[in-house]
């Protein structure tokens, strides 16, 4: 979805297929892997899809229409998406932490990347209908899932928190019902709900997970977006955005365009050879535990006739 982010959700899913090929499968767990779900932003080192939308804000569920933007996003569209090249002489990380310390890193963080409707060209634009790429989970999930009864959905992406940790984000609670269940199976630490006091991420519209977890309400669906840390968020953001400016403004195959594509794969990608072994380790990880308590609610429900299952690992959605 978040195309440069995808190298890493690769890298987790070829390491699982070469562990798969011994696995026991007599429970009837059933892996289902979605690769490249924006397979422009993953070929032109974009976060955004051909179309300039950010496709985690493109699965509006029923009753929400493709329209508004935050009032602090229209505020601050200039500062977010100038109509030019980028420069070598700009003071964005000044600016960046004025504005942090005016409104608070939160609240704008909130405002800014929570999704958008009504700039085409800005960042975290969620697009004014369905993309391409939507309408093909739209029209395959069925099969994929098939007659599975839990459902577990990992998102795997990078980019938010402490370089090479990892926190499981929740759309749920902390007073949910469904919260015990995610602390069990992956632990308290790691795991974050959308009303932590300290929260990694923020509230989004138009998420791929909770749109698949509307769309099977009638199943046992859970659903995490595992985000590996990176760099600090300011410059995460300004590789994000600098990076915008260059698609739409700047020229191809120049020394700008270049270094501009080079950072933004670092801010999501880090060549540091540790970070990529550690976060494919923990990638696993998360996959094991999840896979560990599909096999146990299974035997637990029905030890003598399991229960079909379902492990959805997503890369870079």
């Amino acid at each position: 979805m978040h195309g440069v982010e995808g190298f890493y959700g690769s890298a987790v899913q070829l390491k699982l297929l070469e562990q798969l090929g011994d696995a026991n499968t007599e429970l009837n767990i059933r892996y289902v892997f979605i690769h490249a779900v924006n397979p422009f932003g993953f070929s032109r080192l974009r976060r955004f899809n051909e179309d300039n939308v950010d496709l985690n804000r493109n699965f509006l569920t029923t009753e929400v229409e493709f329209e508004g933007t935050p009032s602090d996003y229209v505020r601050l569209n200039r500062f977010l998406n100038p109509e030019s090249s980028p420069s070598c002489f700009e003071l964005f990380k000044l600016k960046a932490m004025w504005n942090i310390f005016r409104h608070g890193l939160q609240p704008l963080k909130q405002a800014l990347a929570g999704g958008q409707y009504d700039y085409p060209q800005g960042v975290f634009f969620g697009g004014h209908a369905p993309c391409q790429s939507t309408k093909v989970i739209y029209e395959n999930c069925d099969s994929w899932i098939g007659e599975s009864n839990q459902i577990i959905h990992i998102d795997l992406h990078t980019g938010l928190g402490p370089f090479a940790k990892y926190k499981l984000l929740l759309t749920e609670t902390a007073d949910s019902a469904e919260y015990p269940w995610y602390i069990e199976t992956f632990g308290k630490n790691c795991v974050e709900p959308m009303n932590a006091p300290h929260l990694t991420s923020y509230q989004v519209n138009g998420i791929f997970g909770d749109w698949l977890r509307e769309h099977f309400a009638s199943r046992q669906y859970r659903f995490v977006t595992a985000e590996f840390g990176t760099y600090d968020i300011i410059r995460v953001f300004g590789a994000i955005r600098t990076e915008n400016r260059v698609h739409h403004y700047g020229v191809e195959d120049s020394a700008i365009y270049k270094s501009t594509k080079t950072e933004i794969l670092e801010c999501f990608c880090p060549s540091d050879k540790s970070w990529r072994k550690q976060v494919v380790r923990s990638g696993l990880d998360i996959i094991f535990q999840a896979e560990k308590r599909l096999k146990a609610d299974t035997l637990k429900e029905s030890p003598q006739n399991p229960i079909k299952t379902n492990i959805l690992s997503v890369s870079a959605c």
